[in-house]
């Protein structure tokens, strides 16, 4: 039998990217394909499965309610789509076509990025229009504040390493404001790790992506308030339709949870123990410094940062960047900072010996084989 790579000629990765969507995200455990593939082989009442795992997750993570959607994006848009259709059976089938006053979504303006798509075009396919507070690299309660108008529908936080993190204030702050003027804040929280933190600081609505941190299928998760999440979930009648989640993504991502709130995961020390080999290797070639750096977002999260002095190479990184995708195995790195001559390696999902592999890479790049 040929392998799946061999059968669709494709190439094989080595991802010291992180979970990225581009990369497939994240590989299940066991229980959670076998979870997966007994929802595919049975048949539900698809509102009823709906409702029952959502009070089954509801009661885990011991908040008022939960849902699984498709992804943490659909997440974003059923979430503004709720807010503002609320209970209205006419909105719910003509959202895009009936204007809408208060339709008004306030966030930091360090909060606006792209993640892959840019979050105003999750807004506006919930019916929202994106109004920025503050600047690109600061944002006060105070200057939250001063955004909000008579046509505010809701706040929105972005919690995520894609933000700007300096002089911008935090989930707790935000929700103070949207409790002062009696609006719901919104928390996409898409890869972070902590499942209680943003509904316990305040959120009425927080999204998860379920293949992230959680290590579900393809899936996402909102949790919140009773009636948020419900207005979320009457989203499948409206926006939601064209991105339902199957039976499977909502078992699969159901057994996920569970066994995500119980599993021992890997620390940031046990990532440094990881990599600290393949950091000594590295720093054995020439224009190359690597070291520990840790995650901006603030998570446990251990790196391996990547220094190229290009002049010293003769290689520009954004080349070796490129390179290191075109051999035996795609590499793919973090390159937020591939401009300042800096990549990133995550080893969350990579082995020692494919470390030792990407190591060999890099130095065959840069021509220098013979400290491999």
């Amino acid at each position: 039998m040929p392998s799946i790579y061999e059968k669709y000629h494709l190439k094989q990765v080595i991802n010291t990217s992180g979970r990225m969507t581009a990369l497939g995200v994240s590989t299940p455990r066991p229980e959670v394909v076998q979870a997966a593939m007994d929802g595919m082989n049975h048949y539900f009442e698809m509102k009823d499965l709906v409702n029952k795992t959502g009070e089954y997750i509801a009661k885990l993570l011991d908040v008022e309610g939960a849902t699984v959607v498709s992804c943490a994006s659909a997440g974003i848009a059923q979430s503004v789509a709720a807010v503002l259709v609320k209970d209205s059976d006419w909105l719910l089938e003509n959202l895009h076509v009936t204007p809408i006053e208060n339709n008004e979504i306030v966030l930091p303006k360090g909060h606006n990025v792209n993640f892959g798509a840019p979050v105003g075009t999750m807004v506006a396919l919930g019916g929202g229009k994106l109004v920025e507070a503050g600047y690109a690299n600061e944002c006060s309660a105070d200057q939250l504040a001063a955004a909000i108008t008579p046509r505010t529908a809701a706040i929105m936080y972005i919690k995520s390493h894609h933000c700007v993190q300096k002089s911008m204030l935090s989930v707790e702050q935000a929700a103070v404001v949207a409790r002062k003027h009696d609006l719901p804040l919104i928390v996409d929280a898409a890869a972070e790790e902590d499942l209680h933190a943003y509904y316990r600081s305040g959120a009425d609505l927080v999204i998860y992506s379920g293949a992230k941190a959680i290590e579900g299928p393809t899936s996402g998760l909102v949790i919140g308030k009773t009636q948020y999440v419900e207005w979320v979930k009457r989203q499948t009648a409206g926006i939601g339709r064209a991105m339902k989640v199957g039976k499977e993504g909502i078992l699969g991502l159901t057994c996920a949870i569970e066994h995500y709130l119980t599993a021992t995961k890997e620390s940031g020390a046990e990532m440094v123990a990881k990599m600290t080999p393949f950091i000594e290797a590295l720093n054995t070639l020439n224009g190359v410094t690597a070291r520990v750096v840790w995650d901006s977002a603030g998570r446990d999260i251990a790196r391996t940062e990547i220094k190229f002095d290009e002049v010293t190479t003769g290689v520009g990184t954004g080349d070796l960047v490129a390179k290191l995708k075109q051999g035996e195995y795609a590499i793919y790195f973090r390159g937020y900072k591939a401009n300042e001559g800096i990549i990133e390696a995550d080893v969350r999902s990579v082995n020692a010996d494919q470390l030792n592999i990407v190591y060999r890479r890099i130095s065959e790049v840069l021509g220098q084989e013979k400290n491999a």
